[in-house]
């Protein structure tokens, strides 16, 4: 791939230049995501097809570590990535135009209707041990001889209604923010728009949910993984919510750093349609003229399923 100019995504959390200079191999998988769109489930669903064992010998974030998260060292995810011996496949929110781009690298996308990713996001934010997220940016900063960047989250509100808005006017820029339904616009588009020179791949929550093994099939297709047929079943079962929430201690983000209070209730619901329950009809009117201001129309309509 010819160099390009990178955008460089940064917040207290996550640092994209932490990928500048890092060697892929062919075959390398980026799963990258706009967070709470599935990214920990497209994580299994990789995991599953490269290992082909239903059951996971390592936490998934020891499989599949999350380059540009701060919490660790750099040298530390490097040096873990260049041991692995199976096929890698990286975890990351940056979105394309932030990623260098590898030959024979495929990049995976999963978009989400950005009103339930935001009532997700309000149960992951509670979820959060932030005394635990500080100690290891403290520590891993040290070793990486850099100054932390001042902790900033979206401002709390009373209600669930003050804080979905919150998350849905925040005009705080991309390359700045951790989560907002500006910023997932603006991750899904950067997929949408990549040219057909990058091998990128981008499917929908609500078809995983729909028809998983499908997805999963389609998936494997797409990075050339032969899986026996007597092996799918199995696959399929631990890919499924509910299976992933009962192994919560291997499969939630970082279970074995300790920085979510509750493993099981990063997998809180996973159903679609959670903002029916708290957006009436004025909400919705308010919404899609936010959304549709921010744009595209067709990734609007696409991460929407048309259902604005």
């Amino acid at each position: 791939m010819g160099e390009r100019e990178l955008v460089r995504y940064r917040t207290f959390l996550y640092d994209s230049d932490r990928w500048r200079d890092f060697v892929f191999r062919p075959g390398d998988i980026v799963i990258s995501s706009p967070p709470k769109c599935g990214t920990t489930w497209m994580q299994m669903i990789c995991a599953l097809l490269v290992l082909q064992e239903p059951i996971l010998t390592q936490p998934l974030s020891v499989h599949s570590p999350w380059l540009d998260l701060l919490t660790r060292a750099r040298r530390d995810v490097v040096a873990d990535l260049k041991a692995q011996r199976h096929r890698r496949f990286i975890k990351t929110h940056t979105p394309l135009d932030g990623l260098p781009l590898g030959p024979s690298v495929t990049y995976v996308c999963v978009g989400r209707d950005p009103r339930d990713v935001a009532l997700s996001w309000d149960n992951h934010l509670e979820n959060i041990d932030f005394a635990a997220i500080v100690a290891a940016l403290d520590a891993a900063a040290t070793i990486d001889g850099i100054t932390p960047e001042p902790m900033d989250v979206s401002p709390w509100a009373d209600s669930a209604l003050q804080r979905f808005w919150l998350w849905a006017d925040d005009d705080t820029p991309p390359a700045e923010s951790l989560s907002s339904l500006l910023r997932i616009l603006h991750h899904l588009r950067t997929f949408w728009d990549a040219p057909d020179s990058v091998d990128a791949v981008m499917l929908h929550y609500d078809d995983l949910r729909a028809d998983l093994e499908s997805q999963m099939r389609i998936l494997a297709d797409r990075l050339t993984i032969t899986v026996p047929e007597h092996r799918w079943p199995a696959l399929v079962n631990a890919a499924s919510f509910d299976e992933m929430r009962a192994q919560a201690a291997l499969t939630a983000p970082n279970a074995h750093k300790g920085t979510l209070r509750d493993h099981q209730r990063f997998f809180n619901r996973g159903t679609s349609g959670q903002w029916r329950d708290l957006l009436n009809n004025d909400d919705l009117g308010r919404y899609r003229e936010r959304v549709n201001a921010i744009g595209p129309l067709d990734v609007v309509d696409w991460v929407h399923r048309r259902s604005l």
